[in-house]
């Protein structure tokens, strides 16, 4: 079995390659391909005798991984400046009311379709009010960079806030008090690890030299990542600071004893180690949709119940983005409005809300359908920025 895994493999990331080159001259978002190529790898694979086993731990392996990188890739791109600050200020407003919109409506929809309490429907709610970042950051190229670093504030901020409640409800007993002071200690040593440890990942890329530099780095990345979520915190703030911080060293080497700790190498290094993240990116985030779409049941997915779920989601997803996108006077919330996508953290939240919860099975599908379809309407923040004359030329794919 071990070459024709690898043969599988190869033909994954080759598929990806030619998604993402196509998307580019056709405008389509990479992720419905992709999903689709994994509806129909199965039963191609299944005539040869093939069969991936043990996706239900693969999916949030790679999606986890995925999510990881992508956050980095979008805060390796960010400039801090002081003329962003009403910028950044407007994105995180965006997001915490986005945010808990979605989460009250939602909670309220699923329990009156749901035999669930007001807890356990909170839990439910919370993976399709979370943006995904692996999805928008990569979505946002023909935005204008304010219009860009919006999208990565906002859905970083969205994914972070995803987490950090919903474990924070999970882990509690249940009762108000337990979950506040879940979410207090749980955000509080979020921020004090991410603090520590992005400064400290980043004073070792200024001194690391030698042939082997970034792969160790992106190991204890990782690591801290999965210790901090292992201690039921909120680590991705660890990786939007490590990546900050990475593309504006003055953060830290204005300190008196850290100036001397970067050398003239130091924008050489970063650009290399750039390089690095989006190639890993573009391999993860291809190999997880390809995946997804592997995994997903048709059965759940055709089901009438599954629609009607994603159709009230959608709805509610959109037409509270426009209203307030709308009252906030943004001058790019004719496109903004559209890129709200679900993806990587939704799967990965929904898939720890089935351990906790008795669910349906068409819940499933409502996932994928949930992510394809508001993947899909990115298309039409493409064409409004057309219109309005505020797209760039942007190289990346819409997408995945």
């Amino acid at each position: 079995m071990t070459y024709p895994a690898i043969l599988i493999a190869s033909v994954f990331l080759l598929a990806a390659f030619g998604v993402e080159r196509l998307s580019r001259v056709l405008g389509l978002p990479a992720v419905i391909v992709l999903v689709a190529l994994g509806f129909f790898a199965k039963p191609l694979l299944a005539s040869f005798g093939f069969a991936l086993d043990g996706l239900g731990i693969t999916v949030p392996v790679v999606g986890t991984i995925g999510l990881i990188l992508i956050v980095l890739e979008g805060a390796l791109d960010i400039q801090l400046r002081r003329d962003r600050i009403k910028m950044a200020a407007g994105a995180i407003a965006m997001a915490v009311a986005g945010f808990v919109l979605c989460v009250m409506v939602f909670a309220a929809l699923a329990m009156l379709a749901l035999p669930l309490t007001l807890f356990q429907a909170t839990i439910l709610a919370i993976p399709f009010a979370v943006i995904s970042s692996a999805i928008a950051i990569s979505s946002s190229h023909f935005l204008p960079d304010h219009g860009k670093e919006f999208v990565v504030y906002e859905s970083s901020l969205s994914d972070i806030l995803g987490i950090l409640i919903f474990f924070a409800l999970v882990n509690s007993d249940g009762t108000i008090g337990g979950i506040v002071m879940s979410l207090l200690g749980g955000g509080a040593l979020s921020f004090l690890m991410a603090v520590v440890s992005s400064v400290g990942l980043v004073l070792v890329l200024m001194r690391i030299d030698g042939h082997v530099r970034f792969i160790p780095l992106l190991a204890g990345l990782f690591g801290l990542y999965a210790a901090g979520r292992l201690l039921h915190l909120s680590p991705l703030i660890m990786v939007l600071l490590f990546g900050l911080v990475l593309n504006n060293p003055t953060l830290i080497t204005r300190w008196r004893p850290l100036r001397g700790w970067m050398d003239e190498s130091y924008e050489a290094t970063l650009n290399e180690f750039k390089t690095l993240v989006r190639e890993l990116t573009f391999a993860v985030r291809g190999f997880f949709f390809i995946l997804l779409g592997y995994w997903t049941d048709l059965s759940d997915l055709a089901s009438p119940r599954a629609w009607m779920a994603a159709a009230l989601v959608l709805s509610v997803v959109y037409s509270g983005r426009i209203a307030m996108l709308k009252l906030s006077g943004n001058e790019l919330a004719g496109s903004l409005a559209w890129i709200a996508p679900r993806g990587l953290i939704t799967v990965l939240l929904y898939l720890s809300a089935k351990e906790v919860l008795s669910l349906p099975s068409y819940l499933s599908g409502t996932v994928v359908l949930v992510i394809l379809i508001s993947s899909a309407l990115v298309t039409v923040a493409h064409v409004n920025a057309k219109v309005e004359g505020t797209a760039t030329n942007g190289q990346k794919a819409v997408g995945p």
